[in-house]
C-alpha cells in the first residue's frame, strides 16, 4: 500500500506535508518525499489528509458494550453490586464473543488498533479480536474476595491455559497479560500465586486496578497499613513491566514505586469523572518521571470509545487539578495515546510512524472546518477533533475501517446480535 501526497504526524508530532509513505505486510517500511519506484500495490491519494498513529487503548473491559448506559448515576461501589456484577452473572460464550466484536468495530471507527483487556470469556475474546484484525493484550481478570484456597480457582487454571496457548499468536496481534483485578477483590495468597507465576514466565505484563477510589485506597491502608501501590509491589505484582489502572489516589510514594518498578499508569479520565471517582493528578505523575497511557475503561462507565475525547478531558482535567493551564501538553496527550500505550503493551515496534513500525495507522481527513486553521497541529488534533474525522484504520498493514465501512467486521449482523444477547440477559434479571 502506498499513499501519496499526504501529511504525516512524525514522532515528534510535528507535520510533514507531501509525503510518500509505503507498507509492505505489517510494517511501513518507506517514508520520503520521493516517489518511490517499487509497486506496493493500491495506491491512495492523500491530498487533504493527515496520516498518523493509530491509538492504543491501555485499559479497557472489552466485552462490557452490553452493559452500555445501563448503570448510570452511581458510585462506583453501587454501580458494581447493583447494576454490573447482577448482569455479568448471565453472561455466556455467545454475549461475550458479540459484545467483544461490537467494541472492535466501535474501536476501529475511533482508530483503537490495540486494547489492553482484562475479563473473563477470554477465549470468545480472542476469537473476535483474531476475527476483527485488530489486536489486543487480553488478561483473565482473577478475583478471590472470599479468600478461597487459591488451588480451587478455576480462574487461575483458565489464566495459565490462556497464556500457554494464546499468548503471541496472529503473528504477536494477539498477547495474554496476567491480571489481578484488584487489591480489594482478593487476598495476599492469590496475589502472591499470581507473582510467583508471573516471575516463573517473566514474559508477560501485569494489568490491575490501583486506587481508583478513596474508599477503596483507605481501606487497604486500613487492613494492610500501606496503600494499594505498597501492597501490590510487596506481594511481588510488580517484578514484570505492569499497567497500572486509574491511580486517582496514588500518593506520591506510590508514584516513586512505579518509576523504580516500570509500571505505567493507565488514565481513564471520562469514566473515573463520571463515576466521581476524581481526578487522576497527572501533572504529579509526569513529575516523579511515571510513564502514562490513555485508557477507557468500560462503555459501562465510559460510555464510548473516543479516544479524541479522552484526551481532551485528560488535559483539561489535568488543567484543573493543578490550577494550571500548562500543566500538560497536547503532544503529551498524544504520546499518551500512541507511542506509550503501544510501549505500556509491549509493541514496541509500533506508535509512531516511523521506518520499521508495524502499520498501525490512522488518516484522518484535514478538510473539515474545525482542524482549520491550523497554528499547531496538535493542539488541533487534542481539543479539536470528535473522531469523524478518521476515514480510515489500519492494523498490521490490513484496512479494518474506511469511510464508514468495515472490511472485517459484519456490523449488521453483529449488532443484530448485541441487542439479542443483551434482551437475553434482560429477561433472567
Amino acid at each position: 500500500m502506498l499513499f501519496k501526497n499526504i501529511s504525516v504526524l512524525n514522532e515528534n508530532f510535528t507535520v510533514d506535508e507531501n509525503m510518500y509513505v509505503a507498507t509492505d505486510g505489517a510494517v511501513i517500511i518507506y517514508i520520503g518525499k520521493e516517489a518511490p519506484q517499487l509497486d506496493y500495490g493500491r495506491v491512495i491519494d492523500g491530498s487533504g489528509k493527515l496520516l498518523m498513529s493509530a491509538f492504543y487503548n491501555a485499559h479497557t473491559h472489552t466485552p462490557m458494550t452490553l452493559m452500555r448506559g445501563y448503570g448510570e448515576n452511581l458510585s462506583l461501589e453501587d454501580w458494581l453490586n447493583t447494576r454490573i456484577f447482577p448482569f455479568e452473572d448471565h453472561l455466556d460464550s455467545n454475549a461475550v464473543y458479540w459484545g467483544t466484536m461490537l467494541s472492535m468495530a466501535e474501536s476501529a471507527k475511533n482508530g483503537i488498533v490495540s486494547s489492553s483487556d482484562m475479563y473473563y470469556f477470554c477465549e470468545d475474546i480472542a476469537r473476535a479480536v483474531e476475527e476483527s484484525g485488530l489486536k489486543a493484550n487480553i488478561s483473565r481478570s482473577i478475583a478471590n474476595p472470599f479468600g478461597a484456597d487459591v488451588k480451587t480457582l478455576a480462574s487461575l487454571d483458565e489464566m495459565k491455559h490462556l497464556y500457554e496457548n494464546y499468548h503471541n499468536t496472529c503473528d504477536g496481534r494477539i498477547k495474554i497479560d496476567i491480571s489481578l483485578h484488584a487489591e480489594y477483590t482478593s487476598n495476599r495468597e492469590t496475589a502472591e500465586a499470581l507473582a510467583e507465576y508471573i516471575n516463573l514466565i517473566k514474559n508477560t505484563i501485569m494489568h490491575i486496578h490501583v486506587s481508583e477510589t478513596k474508599f477503596e485506597h483507605e481501606e487497604c491502608i486500613k487492613r494492610h497499613g500501606m496503600t494499594p501501590a505498597a501492597y501490590l509491589a510487596d506481594t511481588g505484582l510488580f517484578n514484570v513491566p505492569a499497567i497500572a489502572a486509574h491511580c486517582v489516589y496514588a500518593t506520591d510514594d506510590d508514584l516513586e514505586i512505579f518509576k523504580e518498578k516500570g509500571v505505567t499508569i493507565a488514565l481513564n479520565p471520562v469514566s473515573n469523572m463520571k463515576l466521581a471517582s476524581g481526578m487522576t493528578n497527572v501533572a504529579n505523575i509526569k513529575k516523579h518521571g511515571v510513564a502514562f497511557a490513555i485508557g477507557t475503561d468500560s462503555v459501562a462507565s465510559n460510555n464510548s470509545l473516543n479516544f479524541f475525547e479522552e484526551m481532551k478531558v485528560m488535559l483539561l482535567s489535568s488543567k484543573i487539578a493543578n490550577n494550571n493551564p500548562i500543566a500538560i501538553s497536547a503532544e503529551e496527550a498524544l504520546e499518551a495515546a500512541t507511542l506509550t500505550g503501544a510501549k505500556a503493551q509491549g509493541r514496541n515496534d509500533a506508535g509512531a510512524v516511523k521506518t520499521g513500525n508495524r502499520a498501525d495507522l490512522i488518516m484522518l481527513d484535514m478538510t473539515v472546518p474545525q482542524l482549520h486553521p491550523v497554528h499547531n497541529m496538535a493542539n488541533n488534533l487534542a481539543y479539536s477533533c470528535s473522531g469523524s474525522e478518521i476515514v480510515m484504520t489500519i492494523c498490521d498493514g490490513q484496512v479494518i475501517y474506511e469511510n464508514g465501512e468495515y472490511k472485517t467486521i459484519d456490523i449488521e449482523k453483529t449488532i443484530f446480535e448485541v441487542e439479542a444477547a443483551t434482551k437475553k440477559i434482560l429477561r433472567k434479571l
